[in-house]
């Protein structure tokens, strides 16, 4: 019997399919790697919400798939699975809608100083409603940086609830694609800065990503704009951002991921007020994590069943993949 060990906790539904397919669930004890490493030696599948290193690969020969529990894969060491040909399959459609969803919410949270007013209700601080500025976002510009399936739903959403413009700054996108009926492309992120009321990040992290918001391109920000991340933490400098935040240069910044997860107790960010800060759960409505589940869970049984699945993070990597068949023996002499 094939077993897949789940390293964090999904939604059910995922343990319910994959056993129902006859393979065997084992449950990590805890979320961390060091739960990780005392069962993935057992693991023909692994699904993984947080990092997956090469020891860990490694410390599995029976491996076969890897599944992210997402779309993004920056904390699994792609490059290394793929040299041992072990697919990892991911879920870019899954929770697209309940991140754009969270970012929205995101941005209102920020413009309409919520998470302060909640504060100050709670304290009973009267007082709150004549001091603290608030904004609103109706008919303001929205700057979205990187225009995959989250950006334009978000495009979407914030033309028919705030009839805001959208512009778009977006380098992999081809140049004749259609964009959503209320953007209009920009050719230089400069000129997206200088010009969004908010600025909502959607790219992933890779070298030429790393904070690409930093203090240069924060500088170059309309002053009193807003900043959203749903995207991945280390795409802002957040010393950098925390300055921009406190200076007035920006008004305010509504933050799911971060450089370090979970963000450390000193972070330049836990003192900032005009920050507000969301665990990474942007993906994480219970539509959505059902979604992903059955989208990790169906990829497995398909690799496992020799089926090619519907979503490679590598795909050249199927034609050379490690065979669930194989015994250990056979596999050191291969």
């Amino acid at each position: 019997m094939a077993t897949c060990v789940i390293a964090q906790p999904i939604h059910p539904v995922g343990a319910e399919i994959l056993q129902t397919a006859g393979i065997k669930v084992i449950q990590a004890p805890g979320p961390g790697l060091d739960a990780l490493q005392a069962v993935i030696p057992a693991a023909d599948a692994v699904i993984v919400r947080d990092r997956l290193p090469a020891k860990l690969i490694d410390a599995s020969p029976r491996l076969c798939v890897i599944a992210n529990h997402g779309t993004g894969t920056d904390k699994i060491d792609v490059a290394h699975a793929s040299a041992r040909g072990i697919p990892v399959v991911f879920t870019p459609t899954a929770n697209v809608r309940a991140v754009a969803e969270h970012a929205m919410m995101l941005m209102l949270a920020t413009a309409h100083q919520a998470a302060l007013a909640d504060a100050a209700t709670r304290q009973g601080d009267w007082n709150f409603k004549y001091e603290q500025p608030m904004r609103s976002l109706y008919g303001k510009v929205l700057g979205i940086v990187g225009l995959g399936r989250t950006g334009r739903l978000l495009c979407e959403m914030v033309a028919g609830a705030l009839n805001m413009q959208v512009i778009v700054w977006s380098p992999s996108l081809p140049e004749g694609e259609a964009l959503p009926p209320n953007a209009r492309r920009v050719s230089t992120l400069k000129e997206l800065l200088q010009a969004s009321d908010v600025v909502s990040l959607h790219r992933p992290l890779r070298a030429d990503t790393h904070h690409m918001l930093d203090r240069v391109t924060l500088g170059a920000i309309k002053r009193g704009a807003i900043v959203i991340n749903t995207s991945r933490g280390a795409l802002i400098d957040e010393v950098a951002l925390a300055e921009a935040l406190r200076s007035g240069q920006l008004f305010g910044a509504g933050l799911d991921v971060f450089e370090q997860e979970p963000l450390p107790p000193g972070s330049v960010l836990c003192d900032v007020p005009n920050v507000v800060l969301s665990p990474h759960v942007a993906g994480s409505s219970q539509e959505a994590l059902n979604a992903t589940a059955t989208q990790c869970a169906q990829q497995i049984i398909d690799v496992l069943a020799g089926r090619r699945p519907a979503h490679l993070v590598e795909p050249k990597v199927w034609e050379r993949r490690r065979q669930p068949a194989q015994t250990n023996e056979q596999r050191v002499n291969s």
